[in-house]
């Protein structure tokens, strides 16, 4: 820990991401900036280093509590992280429940896309283009070992983005330990979410049971390693999905892709470009699997012929010089 303790790490994240955030002018001064606290030890510890920083870079902060409504007593717990995040200093609190739906992704998936929602929602009315949110480093590794363990690919391996739209992430390069002792600085008492605890998640067993056992059985400095492969590998991800962005353009007609345009291209550039095509087409990035895109490839490249039904009622076809998308026929 530096010499001003684990607040003052904190701050440093903090300052790093506000310093090269946009700030949108709003009646004259900067933007305000907006922190997702859950009540727990990490982002709490976010919104107090981020009140610190206030006055440094001249901005409101805004404390912002979402309930899924997901657990008993759900409406009580946000009343009083709201509570929470005016005694830590917040210039503003506010609160939103938002109604998670099951789709098939699952209920961490389903509460994830209805929180962030909402907070842009939060940031549009307040007019900023920054919202922090409080994911560590032990988050990043946790995601990193799922990705390899449910074989997802070098996208879900690259872990979660350090900034995306209007969201950042300053505490990727910290461990959950430094906040649990800033909160113990600053004499707080965290809220623990039983769901981080309870073995029938997949996540909770990481956390609690596989990532102990391997700094056992390999010593020391996995989730480090493991946040460090996704550092590494995000650039080189990016710059092919840039790639394929520009590919996908070149290759794009009205209803699918000319086929002709993708010759020569490598594998990890037409893949991404089917994908990209099959969901400009409808087909939800959800439920698109990696069985999908090897059809669409085998398609394109004339390996396989027919069609390939796809999510969301979407059906691909090889037709002469064109990969073509449409509506699944609904049978009568």
């Amino acid at each position: 820990m530096n010499r001003e303790g684990a607040l003052g790490v904190l701050r440093l994240a903090v300052r790093q991401v506000l310093g090269t955030a946009p700030a949108s002018p709003q009646d004259g001064g900067p933007a305000p900036v907006v922190v997702a606290c859950s009540g727990g030890p990490d982002s709490l510890a976010l919104l107090a280093a981020t009140v610190a920083e206030r006055d440094r870079h001249g901005r409101r902060v805004i404390g912002a509590v979402v309930d899924h409504g997901l657990q008993e007593g759900s409406a009580e717990h946000t009343a009083a992280v709201v509570r929470r995040m005016a005694g830590l200093g917040a210039d503003e609190t506010l609160s939103a429940r938002v109604q998670v739906t099951h789709d098939g992704r699952g209920w961490e998936a389903a509460a994830r896309t209805a929180r962030y929602d909402v907070l842009g929602q939060v940031a549009a009315s307040v007019g900023t283009d920054v919202v922090l949110l409080g994911h560590t480093l032990d988050d990043q590794a946790e995601t990193v070992l799922l990705g390899l363990t449910r074989g997802s690919g070098g996208r879900s391996i690259a872990g979660m983005r350090r900034s995306f739209e209007v969201f950042h992430r300053p505490l990727l390069g910290v461990g959950r330990a430094v906040t649990l002792a800033a909160c113990e600085e600053l004499g707080v008492e965290p809220w623990h979410d039983p769901h981080n605890t309870d073995p029938r998640f997949t996540r909770a067993r990481v956390r609690h049971t596989v990532l102990p056992m391997l700094e056992t059985e390999l010593g020391p400095g996995v989730a480090e390693t493991l946040a460090r492969t996704a550092e590494l590998l995000r650039p080189d991800m990016e710059a092919l999905d840039d790639l394929a962005d520009l590919a996908y353009l070149e290759a794009r007609v009205e209803d699918g892709l000319d086929v002709a345009a993708l010759a020569g291209q490598p594998a990890a550039i037409v893949s991404r470009v089917v994908r990209l095509a099959a969901l400009a087409a409808g087909s939800p990035a959800s439920e698109l699997f990696h069985v999908h895109v090897t059809g669409l490839v085998a398609l394109l490249a004339g390996r396989v012929r027919g069609e390939i039904q796809l999510p969301g009622r979407v059906t691909a076809r090889r037709e002469g010089d064109r990969l073509r998308f449409g509506a699944t026929a609904v049978e009568s």
